[in-house]
């Protein structure tokens, strides 16, 4: 019988809710930490393996930690292979809205002649998926710096992974206040333990001093610009990337629809390279 683990990546900054610890957002009477470890769980895990610092001392789970902090998923990933003694493991990010269904999906042994699974919405989702734990060891093993800042294309990019075709609805994560409260059902609860929205701050107080309209910067295109290099390239090249789309866009005339398509041309680059 082959057995399974699970590796969750819960320590990542949540820079795009103002450094609030996502895997403890509440969503549907569960922290999305405590909803993922019962989804592997559900899925037949037996150890689960939490790369974050200790959030929650009750859980039952093993906490690792990769040296140095906030090094990307793929260093996560890397800390917690160690911990890792079955056949097959899980690796699921934290910030699913409803990973009860993501891990449902993945709960079949790996393919013969296959490395691992994802599920796929449109584009791999390799943070949703289950690999074969000596694969990952041996890819992870050519990786410098420990997998430090690398793309999850580097990790997995040379294996043989299979593609779970999967809905939006699956694979939704929570990225941002919006996010958290559409998967609350709307409006969202107060929690004065959550840190303000900085980023908008800072938006407005760059918009003040540069003499720009409120809508001059468009906070969540260049995030998810961000996000989706991050992913597909890698995290260094997010901020130079949104460098450049900037640059294109004040070429072209700096208008909110030159700097749409600067983003978007970006974008695609990023996920044709991803899938190089």
């Amino acid at each position: 019988m082959v057995s399974v683990d699970a590796i969750l990546l819960a320590g990542g900054r949540g820079s795009r809710v103002g450094g609030a610890v996502k895997p403890l957002f509440e969503v549907g009477g569960s922290t999305l930490l405590a909803a993922a470890i019962d989804a592997v769980r559900a899925g037949g895990t037996g150890r689960v393996v939490v790369v974050a610092p200790v959030l929650d001392a009750a859980l039952d789970v093993d906490w690792v930690r990769e040296d140095p902090p906030f090094g990307g998923p793929v260093a996560a990933v890397v800390a917690a292979l160690p911990a890792v003694d079955a056949d097959e493991v899980y690796v699921i990010a934290c910030d699913l809205a409803a990973p009860a269904a993501a891990v449902h999906r993945l709960t079949a042994p790996i393919p013969p002649g296959a490395d691992g699974v994802c599920l796929d919405d449109g584009r791999r989702q390799w943070l949703i998926g289950r690999y074969r734990t000596g694969a990952l060891r041996a890819a992870a093993s050519g990786l410098p710096g420990a997998g430090r800042d690398a793309s999850m294309r580097a990790l997995l990019g040379g294996l043989s992974i299979a593609a779970i075709a999967a809905s939006a609805t699956e694979t939704r994560d929570i990225d941002t206040w919006d996010d958290l409260r559409r998967a609350r059902g709307g409006a969202m609860t107060e929690n004065r333990t959550l840190p303000p929205e900085a980023l908008n701050e800072w938006s407005a107080a760059l918009a003040e001093r540069f003499g720009l309209d409120d809508g001059d910067i468009p906070i969540s295109l260049i995030l998810d610009l961000a996000r989706d290099v991050a992913n597909g390239v890698a995290r260094p090249a997010a901020p130079l990337s949104a460098f450049v789309a900037g640059l294109v866009a004040g070429r072209a005339g700096g208008s909110v629809a030159d700097t749409e398509a600067a983003v978007a041309a970006v974008v695609e680059m990023a996920r044709e390279w991803e899938n190089r």
